[in-house]
């Protein structure tokens, strides 16, 4: 299910409710500084939850190495 715009899923736990999601939700959020693309919530063997998630990373803006070099200009074909 998609709550605020993060993709919830869960592993293991059937009767999951779109409240529950939201604290999820709330929960990665207030320990994360970027933004959550997706969480998932896994019901492990000793009754605790694995919470895991995808977070986007920042853009970058590509920068070209300088060299030092003077690099000719191109010469255009007559």
């Amino acid at each position: 299910m998609i709550v605020d715009g993060v993709k919830v899923s869960f592993v293991g736990i059937d009767d999951a409710t779109r409240e529950e999601a939201a604290n999820y939700v709330a929960y990665v959020r207030g320990r994360v500084s970027e933004p959550v693309k997706t969480i998932s919530v896994k019901l492990c063997d000793d009754g605790l939850v694995d919470v895991s998630y995808t977070a986007r990373g920042e853009k970058f803006e590509r920068i070209r190495r300088i060299t030092g070099e003077e690099i000719a200009p191109r010469q255009r074909a007559a």
